[in-house]
């Protein structure tokens, strides 16, 4: 089946050129042109994609991903026309997967994109064997991609749920930022290890009664993160 994309983003000329090149690579793009409609259709349509401009009306994109992030964890893209790495590293602190910064090769979101995808196909894949993990409160369903602390639900971003996924089944086995960057967002990915620390903060903050003392996912300082068993 064609890979559904969403293209959010108010200037129509990049919708259209970005709509017109993912449909020549047989995918199927439906598109928005302010926050409200992109978080809408998000509501009422199962999407494999979202590309989402951080300006937009009505609702900005880092609030349509936010929110997305509520009831869904399909990968989204940032597109910025600032370059701050602050910039940068908020989008991704919302719950983005990646980011693009403007002007962009069409060839390169393209490329961005697929690799996205292959990530998450494998990850499916993956998935669909069994797995049911307990630690202390903790309960993670791996086919399901869900997790409860004390039988309370946690809502997870896709990248969190990776990261801790990872973690736990690697008990008290140290990973440094530069590996968990490779292993997590996949050796082609631009940014730095920054994002990882944006992550585990985020984790810790969902996951943790005391995010600074955490009980599960600990700091070797100076070597990276592991999950305390």
């Amino acid at each position: 089946m064609a890979k559904k994309v969403l293209v959010v983003d108010d200037e129509k000329l990049i919708v259209k050129g970005i709509r017109f090149s993912l449909e020549q690579d047989g995918m199927e793009v439906t598109c928005a042109y302010d926050g409200e409609e992109a978080l809408r259709l998000a509501r009422e349509q199962k999407f494999d994609m979202i590309l989402l401009d951080i300006m937009l009306p009505k609702l900005s994109g880092t609030e349509v991903c936010q929110q997305i992030r509520e009831f869904s964890n399909v990968p989204i893209v940032m597109l910025t026309a600032k370059s701050e790495d602050m910039d940068k590293i908020m989008g991704l602190e919302y719950g983005a997967d990646d980011y693009i910064t403007k002007p962009f090769n069409i060839l390169e979101v393209k490329a961005r994109i697929r690799a996205i995808m292959r990530r998450t196909s494998a990850r499916a894949e993956t998935d669909r064997q069994p797995g049911l993990i307990e630690s202390g409160d903790m309960r993670m369903d791996c086919d399901s991609r869900r997790v409860t602390i004390s039988g309370r639900e946690v809502n997870l971003t896709t990248k969190e749920f990776d990261l801790l996924e990872l973690l736990i089944k690697n008990p008290n086995k140290v990973y440094s930022r530069e590996n968990l960057l490779k292993i997590v967002w996949g050796a082609d990915y631009p940014g730095d290890v920054r994002t990882v620390d944006v992550h585990i903060r985020r984790l810790r903050e969902k996951i943790e009664s005391n995010p600074s003392e955490p009980r599960y996912v600990h700091t070797k300082w100076g070597v990276g993160y592991f999950f305390r068993a």
